[in-house]
């Protein structure tokens, strides 16, 4: 059986949801293929921040956050079930050095427009009381959201008679469509291969691996944590190449319950909970929030995060393959950055100038796609 559209996408998780949304708005018919791998999108902690560790990153989340601020109530009125919140988000400075950190990324995100407000040691722990005392202060960024990213991904293929959907296995990319397990094709003049950790499986010189995390979730403790809180040296801990790391990333649910983060681990691509690793992320919390002590955790899992060696998404046209376009290898940010993602690519394969540079996220920027 062959079925014809305008644009095939491979993989029906947030960023490939995403894509669809934008090339169906830019008036394509568009066909998504989902093997249910049940990805990073379904792992993660759908947080939707402004990230500005640099100029290019900055660009995409500053314009995928103005898609999601639009999108969110839309979202609850539909599908109350994608959960949107704007909880806002705080960088929590623990001393003098990252209360400096905390102003130097004041100074980048006001330069950009993005609303943003210091505070001192004494308004932290009136925002947020479970804190530790001590703390040196931080930065509060009050638009910062987020989603319950499954159910956000269902809005979005749902969004345009233009998008038809199907499970299926593509086991290979064509010149002018996919072929399926079953040996069926489907005939497109464009093909998005948007698979997240397994766009290296049918695209083998896509330079992703697996980067390994955990998360927590707690029982229903309705007002303990108003805001998202991460610690200011995430960051650092998110761009490791190697090794372990934690950080402290604690969100506040719409149920009440808290999301507990986050870890990476590159020595594995296990799915099962490192226990080690989970004792030490939680630990990093309490070195936070010890009063958080008594909450009782009652789910713990894991997930594999896409990442590339520069910690940048592949977006763009492949540089041989025929009609292929890559919108690959987000790490943890594809429910933050999938609109801007799935706009700069709508704008390349229409040949329109994209809203943001996509020259930093360009496929060719890697030795193996070099053409």
């Amino acid at each position: 059986m062959s079925r014809s559209a305008d644009v095939v996408v491979v993989g029906g998780g947030i960023v490939g949801a995403a894509c669809a949304h934008s090339l169906a708005r830019a008036g394509l018919a568009v066909h998504v293929i989902d093997a249910g791998h049940r990805g990073a999108t379904y792992a993660g902690m759908g947080h939707l921040v402004v990230m500005d560790d640099n100029p290019a990153e900055l660009a995409l989340s500053r314009a995928s956050r103005a898609w999601w601020l639009e999108w969110g109530p839309r979202m609850n009125a539909d599908l109350p079930g994608c959960a949107y919140t704007r909880p806002g988000t705080l960088w929590v400075a623990a001393d003098d050095e990252e209360m400096q950190e905390a102003m130097r990324k004041a100074r980048r995100l006001q330069a950009a427009g993005i609303a943003c407000e210091l505070v001192d040691a004494r308004i932290l722990a009136e925002l947020e009381p479970e804190l530790r005392p001590g703390l040196a202060g931080g930065l509060k960024v009050s638009d910062d959201a987020i989603v319950y990213a499954p159910n956000a991904l269902r809005w979005l293929l749902h969004s345009s008679p233009s998008i038809t959907f199907e499970h299926g296995q593509v086991v290979s990319l064509e010149e002018n469509g996919v072929c399926l397990a079953d040996g069926s094709r489907r005939e497109a003049g464009s093909v998005v291969l948007a698979a997240g950790l397994w766009s290296a499986t049918l695209c083998p010189e896509l330079p992703i691996e697996p980067k390994k995390g955990c998360l927590a979730v707690t029982d229903r403790y309705p007002g303990r944590v108003r805001h998202q809180l991460v610690e200011l040296g995430y960051v650092k801990s998110a761009h490791e190449t190697s090794g372990t790391s934690v950080a402290f990333n604690l969100q506040p649910r719409p149920t009440g319950q808290l999301l507990v983060g986050s870890s990476r681990q590159f020595d594995s691509a296990d799915a099962s909970v490192d226990q080690a690793v989970l004792a030490r992320m939680l630990a990093r919390m309490l070195a936070y929030a010890p009063g958080l002590a008594s909450c009782n955790v009652i789910r713990t899992w894991s997930g594999l995060r896409p990442t590339t060696p520069d910690s940048q998404p592949i977006i763009g046209r492949h540089p041989w393959r025929k009609n292929l376009w890559v919108a690959a290898g987000h790490e943890g940010l594809g429910v933050t950055t999938a609109p801007g993602t799935a706009d700069m690519l709508a704008a390349l394969i229409t040949n329109q100038a994209p809203p943001v540079d996509s020259l930093p996220y360009a496929p060719t920027r890697f030795e193996s796609l070099a053409g």
